[in-house]
């Protein structure tokens, strides 16, 4: 083993090699990330002592800070109520958690929460092979650690969504305890307004996990899923939604139960699942709340957008893109199919070596004992339209992408154009370039 010299020596070399490569080389195209603006990023580097410090304790009904175990507390205090009331306006929630340092961990807490809030551990979920994140299911948290008994949704493949009157069955005849929706494959909203009243029937709290949408919701360009009947809202805040890497759990809990279930889930966050809650996180998280306020309907519908422009133009030279029938998506998402052209592994990897980043992903008709070898690719559309793509520039995009699946030119060859394209879209948009930016249009 290297000496700890060299080891960080190389570790520094490395950390500048990946700045490089990913932001100023590649093209990213993982639909599970997300990119933040200059603004965002200064105030992170504002909140330097911020992050070194803890705040654990207890929070009231609305999600402000009730009790502090800790001293030197009045202005981290005052830091968390913001933030939770700047997501609660943007929203229109009345509740907001924002001590979550992920989107998974949102789901642990919030499943640990309304597990105990309604005495029953089953939990129906869309299937892990139909898009639902692994912490949903029965081999992820929700079943190998918090011991929840997984159920399925019925999944409607044609539709490539969950189905609405055979779910209803399911759920009446297993009265679960909690009824999720949401998930990482995720390109049309679901069905939450057909389904709360089978939810309602048997006392099910319904858990909607908005981590790859919630910019989109933010925008209003996807379903509002509170108004259509969710109890609780878990999400990431760093996907379609632009702000540092953390998670969120929000809800109207306008009646006894589900006040009944915030205390839970509260109790779930601290202290069962937290101790530190990254704290430095949290004014980036509020600054990021007012450029979705601002600048999040336009951003969000260019997304959407750019994805159907893609998945259209895809589509109409040869490449199978699913749920063609239905627009192929709603979302910031597409799923393609490239069985044809060698498989998900073999197109992700080639496109990686030109610089061109997305996943491999399981498609629901795949062969679920061979998930090494999925037919499918996800692609998302969220960081190259926050960098000022729209429609022309996405078909130019799509070339380079089908130059590569179709093996017209070497990944070598391709990588010198997406470079190239990089370079003309190396600023981010929709948001405030600085804080004094920020500053000046709240004041207006």
């Amino acid at each position: 083993m290297k000496d700890l010299h060299s080891i960080v020596l190389d570790l520094i070399k490395a950390t500048r090699n990946h700045e490089q490569y990913r932001d100023r080389e590649c093209i990213n195209m993982i639909a599970s990330e997300g990119i933040k603006s200059p603004a965002v990023c200064q105030m992170l580097d504002m909140s330097h002592d911020l992050a070194t410090r803890y705040a654990e304790g207890n929070n009231n009904a609305e999600g402000h800070v009730e009790k502090r175990f800790y001293q030197g507390q009045k202005y981290s205090s005052q830091i968390e109520d913001y933030a939770a009331d700047a997501i609660k306006r943007l929203f229109n929630a009345t509740w907001a958690d924002v001590r979550l340092i992920s989107g998974t961990h949102a789901n642990t807490a919030t499943f640990k929460g309304l597990a105990l809030a309604a005495k029953n551990n089953r939990i129906v979920v869309t299937p892990l092979s139909c898009g639902a994140h692994i912490s949903h299911d029965y081999t992820g948290l929700a079943g190998s650690v918090l011991g929840l008994e997984n159920i399925n949704h019925v999944y409607d493949v044609n539709e490539f969504n969950i189905d609405p009157d055979k779910s209803a069955y399911v759920i009446r005849a297993t009265k679960p305890g909690i009824v999720t929706f949401g998930g990482s494959l995720f390109l049309f909203p679901h069905p939450i307004k057909e389904l709360k009243e089978a939810c309602s029937d048997v006392g099910a709290y319904i858990a909607y996990d908005a981590a790859h949408v919630l910019g989109l919701i933010a925008g209003g360009q996807f379903q509002d899923p509170l108004r259509e009947g969710a109890d609780f809202i878990t999400a990431s805040t760093h996907k379609t939604f632009p702000g540092p890497q953390g998670g969120v759990i929000m809800g109207i809990p306008d009646t006894s139960i589900k006040e009944k279930a915030v205390r839970k889930i509260q109790h779930a966050v601290f202290p069962l699942t937290a101790s530190s809650t990254h704290l430095g996180r949290l004014p980036a998280l509020g600054l990021a709340c007012l450029e979705m306020k601002v600048f999040g309907q336009e951003l969000a519908a260019q997304i959407v957008k750019n994805a159907q422009v893609a998945g259209q133009y895809l589509y109409e030279n040869g490449i199978k893109v699913v749920a063609e029938h239905k627009g192929f998506t709603k979302s910031h998402q597409l799923a393609l199919d490239v069985r044809v052209f060698g498989g998900g592994n073999k197109i992700a990897q080639d496109l990686e070596d030109a610089n061109v980043i997305l996943n491999k992903n399981l498609l629901p008709y795949d062969d679920q004992n061979d998930k090494e070898n999925p037919a499918g690719l996800r692609v998302g559309f969220q960081d190259v339209t926050r960098h000022g793509m729209r429609e022309g520039d996405i078909k130019h995009l799509c070339d380079l992408i089908m130059d590569v699946i179709k093996g017209k030119r070497t990944s070598e060859q391709v990588k010198v154009d997406v470079m190239a394209l990089k370079r003309e879209f190396s600023e981010v948009k929709y948001g405030f370039q600085n804080v004094e930016e920020a500053i000046k249009y709240a004041k207006t």
